[in-house]
């Protein structure tokens, strides 16, 4: 298990996370499918060379779950017990197929559990950048932390 006890978590902190990925056209294809939708902008080819893009855009909820993705490993494998909310979800640059995207967190708090004195609440806050260095998403994030067992 790599991730981070709520112990470990300080405000400030910062990871410039690793894993980078690749968006391929099958990902937001399959993801489209996955979750029934059937958006023109990101399927049809033709219909989106005609918008201001000049070609199909990855879903944003795929960008989005593929931002929290990269940061499990070094920050909640095994140590989270869920999330507890999102907020502030912002998309400044879209996604094509192509582009590849890294992540950076940031802690921005943490706090005692006040009903299961065994966690604690942590916000993370996640940015992802293309090949361009160019924002693509952004997302504060609030976790349910294990702590360490005394």
């Amino acid at each position: 298990m790599s991730g981070l006890y709520f112990e470990e978590f300080e405000p400030g902190m910062e990871f410039n996370h690793a894993l980078t990925r690749t968006v391929t056209e099958m990902d937001n294809i399959m993801f489209c499918a996955m979750t029934h939708n059937p958006q023109p902008l990101h399927l049809d080819e033709e219909f989106s060379k005609k918008t201001m893009y000049g070609q199909r855009l990855v879903n944003s909820l795929f960008t989005l779950g593929l931002m929290i993705g990269v940061t499990v490993s070094e920050t909640t494998l095994g140590t989270t017990l869920g999330n507890l909310g999102m907020t502030d979800i912002r998309f400044k640059n879209p996604v094509f197929h192509g582009d590849t995207l890294r992540v950076v967190t940031r802690i921005i708090e943490k706090r005692e559990s006040k009903s299961r004195p065994e966690t604690g609440i942590v916000t993370f806050e996640h940015s992802a950048y293309n090949q361009r260095d160019e924002e693509v998403a952004y997302c504060v994030r609030t976790g349910l932390m294990k702590k360490r067992e005394a």
